[in-house]
């Protein structure tokens, strides 16, 4: 593993972070990707973090990324509790199954910490994100939005000890999250091509 520095991402290397971040995710989960063109909107939502969009950098270049957005769960007693979630969070494959990508999740959930966040929801997969203190969300009562019993995808961490205790509630991903395909094709062209393709385990 090399040496590796972590910053803020630079307004002006906002398009190569964008294409780092379709080459992470192209065909994992669908054919193509989307994540880029959430990034891109993303930025521009009034729930996201500046001061948790991070890069990861080897002398190699930008390797990695990790953008953070303020959300809430909807308690069962009326209210709601404001927590953060993440993502994109994505490493060049190339340097992937290396410890980069838990070195910069670790990184920004100490961040997170730091600014007072209470506690971190997402979807993920548990194999990989338990290996930072994540558990299955169904553990703090908290149940993932239109999915009947535990979602095994749901995950969540608590970054301020004691913040999810007598909590019970639902979240649902923010609406930022959720992009027009159109869109996203229209905004794919101003990338190299790259040949999309149906590949097991894929999602969608």
């Amino acid at each position: 593993m090399k040496e590796f520095t972590i910053r803020l991402e630079r307004e002006s290397e906002r398009r190569e972070v964008e294409n780092l971040v379709r080459e992470a995710f192209w065909n994992v989960y669908r054919p193509g990707c989307l994540e880029h063109y959430v990034m891109h909107t993303l930025r521009n939502d009034e729930a996201f973090i500046p001061e948790l969009n991070f890069v990861m950098e080897t002398e190699d270049g930008l390797i990695g990324q990790a953008m953070c957005m303020r959300t809430e769960i909807q308690l069962d007693r009326g209210g709601v509790l404001p927590i953060m979630t993440l993502g994109p969070i994505g490493i060049l494959p190339a340097f992937k199954r290396q410890g980069y990508g838990k070195a910069l999740l670790d990184f920004v959930l100490d961040k997170a910490t730091a600014m007072g966040f209470g506690a971190v929801c997402f979807e993920g997969n548990i194999d990989f994100y338990g290996k930072s203190g994540f558990v299955l969300a169904s553990t703090y009562s908290i149940r993932y939005h239109g999915f009947e019993g535990d979602a095994p995808f749901f995950l969540c961490k608590e970054l301020q000890k004691g913040y999810l205790d007598n909590v019970s509630g639902e979240y649902a991903t923010p609406k930022g999250y959720f992009v027009n395909e159109n869109e996203c094709e229209e905004f794919d062209k101003l990338f190299p091509p790259k040949e999309k393709q149906v590949l097991p385990g894929q999602l969608w």
